[in-house]
């Protein structure tokens, strides 16, 4: 079962803020998602052939053709920050 301490913590690791409502009101979601997955845990499949696609053909796709790209300059003109050629972005991992 899914308490409101877990969501807290998940909520923490998704910096995430929650008021007690929010809380409460997934708390109820996540539990009513893994009791879902565990009917579907419960079903045979032992008979099921494995698949890709769901319909009979197969999904269109392109033609694989060569293309020009867009130059550096291009693709990093809107980054909000650039350096040394790269989009610079916050350190997103504490160590």
């Amino acid at each position: 079962m899914i308490d409101k301490e877990h969501v807290r913590y998940i909520a923490a690791l998704s910096h995430l803020s929650l008021s007690d409502a929010e809380t409460e009101a997934f708390a109820g979601q996540l539990d009513s998602v893994l009791e879902y997955v565990e009917q579907l845990n419960k079903v045979d499949t032992s008979n099921v052939e494995p698949m890709a696609f769901l319909a009979s053909a197969r999904d269109p796709m392109r033609a694989d053709v060569e293309t020009p790209s867009l130059s550096l300059e291009k693709l990093l003109q809107n980054g909000p920050k650039v350096t040394n050629g790269y989009f610079a972005v916050p350190k997103v991992i504490a160590q």
